[in-house]
């Protein structure tokens, strides 16, 4: 049997790992794949909003705006134990009113 290396002593941890290659997983290469296409599908929504709002006047950050209001509408109605809604949309004037109206089953 082959004698063993000397393992040199007092060394840091980053001195020990410093010509360490870690090899990429497909899972890794999966993972990276996702996350630039989710960058992707981010820029495309916020580069224009949909064909009704934009013709509506709507700008990506109001658009974008909007939706986060929703979103956190949403979570909120979902905290509160309500699953299912829909919206009653009315104008009054210049204003727009959007109503949750709680489904119940």
């Amino acid at each position: 049997m082959g004698k063993m290396p000397k393992i040199p002593r007092n060394l840091t941890d980053k001195d020990m790992v410093k010509n360490y290659v870690e090899e990429q997983t497909i899972e890794d290469q999966l993972i990276q794949a996702a996350k630039k296409a989710e960058k992707l599908e981010a820029a495309a929504k916020l580069s224009e909003p949909p064909a009704p709002l934009a013709k509506a006047g709507f700008t990506p950050e109001l658009s974008d705006r909007l939706g986060k209001e929703l979103l956190a509408m949403k979570i909120e109605l979902s905290t509160n134990g309500v699953k299912s809604f829909d919206y009653k949309i009315k104008r009054d004037g210049e204003k727009i009113i959007l109503t949750v109206i709680n489904k119940k089953f």
